[in-house]
């Protein structure tokens, strides 16, 4: 059974300015569905080709459809026109193809960057703070890109503590690029560290097991 109300209480009672994002890789459309009805309506996906199918037919007016997995460069296409949100920028060169392909279709796509705040090889992600200031002034000024905000994920198996550093490392880049260009989403937090995260100034935890149960 779908758990999307049940886990949004919890979340506004920790902070009613966080935005849940229902994660619903790999869930079919009938469970998508459901949770639409229980109260969903930002849903997270992390495979382009799974997004299209599901949504390029589905998507209802009031939804939002966010990529929130590692985007590769022959996907970019797909990406920009059924996304609402690419949430996962990992490098100069996937935002200078965003920004060609959202050209195209005279859009202007809503990003973030996402933040290696625990400096893992495994992980995607710019690594340091001058890679990601540097890659926050670059599109700030392509004209089909629109910056908001940050994401990372915590470190992989990290105790709390651990999580912790790694979300305080990304909101204070969060806060010195906003003392220039106002920013408005930190994406940190999913199943097993949401409440650290918006301990940690998070406005978007990305939740889909606590609300979908367990993938096969």
């Amino acid at each position: 059974m779908v758990k999307f109300k049940e886990i949004e209480k919890l979340v506004k009672d920790k902070s009613q300015d966080t935005v849940l994002v229902a994660v619903s890789k790999t869930k079919p459309i009938e469970l998508i569905e459901e949770a639409y009805d229980d109260g969903a309506r930002v849903f997270g996906e992390n495979r382009v080709q799974e997004l299209v199918a599901k949504f390029s037919e589905n998507k209802k007016e009031d939804m939002k459809i966010y990529l929130i997995g590692q985007l590769q460069s022959n996907k970019v296409k797909k990406a920009v026109m059924y996304a609402d949100r690419i949430e996962s920028v990992d490098s100069i060169a996937l935002l200078d193809k965003i920004n060609t392909e959202a050209g195209k279709i005279n859009k202007k796509m809503e990003i973030l960057l996402e933040v290696n705040s625990s400096n893992e090889e495994q992980k995607s992600g710019f690594k340091t703070r001058e890679e990601v200031l540097s890659a926050a002034r670059y599109a700030f000024a392509l004209k089909n890109i629109n910056l908001v905000g940050l994401m990372t994920v915590g470190p992989l198996g990290g105790d709390e503590e651990k999580n912790r550093k790694a979300f305080l490392y990304t909101k204070d880049i969060f806060d010195e690029i906003s003392k220039t260009h106002p920013l408005s989403v930190l994406s940190m937090g999913m199943s097993g560290d949401w409440e650290t995260a918006i301990e940690c100034g998070s406005t978007e935890v990305r939740i889909g097991t606590a609300i979908f149960g367990g993938r096969s």
